[in-house]
Formats: C-alpha cells, sequence, structure tokens
C-alpha cells in the first residue's frame, strides 16, 4: 500500500515509486499525490473516488458503486459502464505509471492506500484520544486534542461532490461526529478554566444555531463560571421563550438543572 511517507531504502521508494499520499474528506475532496491534487473534476470520476476512499485499502464491492452513483437508475451496460469510469480514474490518479494504486479486487475495487492518510481516520484517532485525556482528568491536554481534530476541517464533508445515498449518509454521520467532537471540545476547555476565554465562541456558536440546547447549556455554564449569573439567567430566559413560543417544547433536564443552581444563591454552576 502507499504509505502517508515513503522513506529512502523502502521497498516502494526503491521500486521508483516514492510517493506521498494525502487524502482529505472533511471539506472538499482531494487526493494529493506527491505534490499535485489527483482528485478528478468530472462528477462521476469523483463521486466514485470519493467511495473508494472512505474505504481505504478495502474492496467495495461493484453493486456498492452502481448504488452510489446510479442510485435506482443504472444504465442498460452498467458494469461497462462503471469498468470505464475506473479504466479513466486509474489513469488519472496515476498517468504514465503502472495503475498499481487503484486496483481490481473482485467483487469490486480497492484504492491501495492506508487508512492513516486519510484525513477522517486522524480526525477518529485525535477524538479517542481526546476522550481518553478526559476520562484521565487532563482537561487541557484534552481540550487540544479536540481542538487540532476540529482543526483538520475545512468545510462540509465532501462538499464538492454530488453525493448519492451512501455517500449522503456518510456525511451525515462525519457531520454528527464533528457536533460531538466540538461539544466535547467546549466541554474541556471549561473544565480546564478557561470558560471567559470561551464566551465569545459560544455567543458565536448559539447565534448561528439557536436552537442547539447543548451549545446553550455551555453558554450558561460559562458565564455562570465567569460570576456573570444576571446575563447566564437572560440567555436561558431567551432560550425557554424561543423554544416555547416556535416549538412548543421545555429547555431540557440539563438546561433547567442549570436554571436551578443560578436561582440558588452562592451554588456553584459546575
Amino acid at each position: 500500500m502507499y504509505a502517508m511517507t515513503i522513506e529512502p531504502g523502502d521497498t516502494a521508494a526503491s521500486a521508483g515509486a516514492p510517493h506521498t499520499v494525502r487524502a482529505r474528506l472533511l471539506g472538499p475532496l482531494e487526493l494529493h499525490i506527491g505534490d499535485v491534487d489527483r482528485a478528478p473534476s468530472t462528477p462521476k470520476l469523483l463521486q466514485l473516488l470519493a467511495m473508494l476512499l472512505i474505504r481505504p485499502g478495502r474492496t467495495v464491492h461493484v453493486d456498492s458503486l452502481v448504488h452510489e452513483l446510479w442510485n435506482d437508475a443504472p444504465p442498460r451496460s452498467v458494469r461497462r459502464t462503471l469498468h470505464t469510469y475506473v479504466h479513466h480514474l486509474r489513469r488519472h490518479l496515476d498517468p504514465g505509471g503502472t495503475g498499481d494504486l487503484l486496483v481490481t479486487s473482485p467483487p469490486g475495487y480497492r484504492l491501495e492506500i492506508d487508512a492513516g492518510v486519510v484525513d477522517v481516520w486522524e480526525f477518529q484517532r485525535l477524538q479517542r484520544l481526546g476522550r481518553e485525556l478526559l476520562e484521565e482528568g487532563d482537561d487541557a491536554a484534552a481540550a487540544h486534542a479536540f481542538r487540532t481534530a476540529l482543526d483538520l476541517w475545512s468545510g462540509p464533508p465532501l462538499a464538492n461532490i454530488h453525493c448519492g445515498p451512501t455517500l449522503a449518509a456518510y456525511t451525515v454521520y462525519l457531520l454528527e461526529h464533528r457536533r460531538e467532537a466540538r461539544d466535547l471540545w467546549i466541554d474541556a476547555e471549561i473544565r480546564a478554566g478557561r470558560h471567559r476565554e470561551m464566551l465569545g465562541v459560544l455567543r458565536s456558536l448559539t447565534t448561528a444555531d439557536p436552537f442547539d440546547e447543548t451549545l446553550h447549556a455551555h453558554l450558561i455554564r460559562a458565564l455562570g463560571l465567569s460570576g456573570r449569573r444576571s446575563d447566564a439567567l437572560a440567555s436561558y430566559e431567551w432560550l425557554r421563550t424561543r423554544l416555547e413560543d416556535e416549538l412548543g417544547v421545555k429547555p431540557s433536564a440539563e438546561l433547567r438543572e442549570l436554571h436551578r443552581e443560578l436561582l440558588s444563591e452562592g451554588h456553584p454552576v459546575r
């Protein structure tokens, strides 16, 4: 497989293929081989490449590729058409080369790359590290891990692809994990005593997503810990009014508990 780096003397390097491969899915899809972005501009080829990149080093079944590219309306000669797309993608990825980056692997096709070259796998590794550090009580280090994971994102996942059913579901999966990492990052920063520094971030996030109760809970906690109890109460009341007037629901149990703590004189918001 192509690794993230191949040092002089390695087998692949001695064979004349000293490639550095890096793939980005957390934003517009990019596939850098050496210093060149080899991601194609043709929509179907880009979609095909994305399907192979979400399972790096593993065979993707022909049926899965057909379902993604054409959903329930494949062309009559669908396998021949898919084979043609694979041929063009193989030549695009490795022009004039051996074509061993994209291989036929019955019952499908496989990209011969390590999972570690794809930014999604690095994001997941950092997210796991952050959780472990939180469990160990190292809040500052956990916050750094989560922040580093979030910095890998450059926009919506697969932003330059017209996604079919499989890739659309995959983007939802990634966005949910990003949201989880964001919430854990904020929690770790507050636990590490950086509640004042987080106020600007939280004001911005709650303005952009006014019904996200987890974000509002973070903001109310940070305000309370910063000695701004009246602002925290005002934030709770603003959210409660909007939830009841526009959605017909009450604030979550976590928010109601924070409100009770704020109303208890001398009782700190945790």
